[in-house]
């Protein structure tokens, strides 16, 4: 397997990426689990079980509750586009972008060289 020498500025945006979904996974757990207010349910009996899935209702989200995920998408989505159009990748072969893409995800789970 290749190593990279990626640039700084495309390894902060990186990691800046990865806190970003991170932070906005977390917040997505406060929410409630719709959108949009909606009334709760109760499946039918699952076969060879007594188990059945059921939601309360859901209230929606607030105004605030939209306005943060909406931010969270374009911050997002902004880290995104940086840094797969990045001039780094011009300079990678073709036939190896997928395994520098793949390292770039993961450098940030391997311990910094001395």
């Amino acid at each position: 397997m290749a190593t990279y020498d990626f640039p700084s500025d495309l390894r902060d945006t990186q990691l800046a990426l990865h806190r970003s979904r991170a932070a906005y996974e977390e917040y997505a757990r406060t929410l409630p689990w719709s959108a949009e207010a909606l009334p709760g349910w109760e499946a039918e009996k699952q076969l060879h079980s007594g188990f059945r899935s059921s939601k309360l209702d859901s209230p929606g989200y607030t105004e605030e509750q939209h306005a943060e995920v909406a931010r969270f998408q374009a911050e997002l989505l902004e880290l995104s586009i940086t840094v797969s159009t990045h001039p780094f990748w011009e300079q990678v072969e073709q036939g190896q972008v997928v395994d520098a893409r793949m390292q770039l995800k993961h450098q940030h789970e391997a311990p910094e060289a001395p």
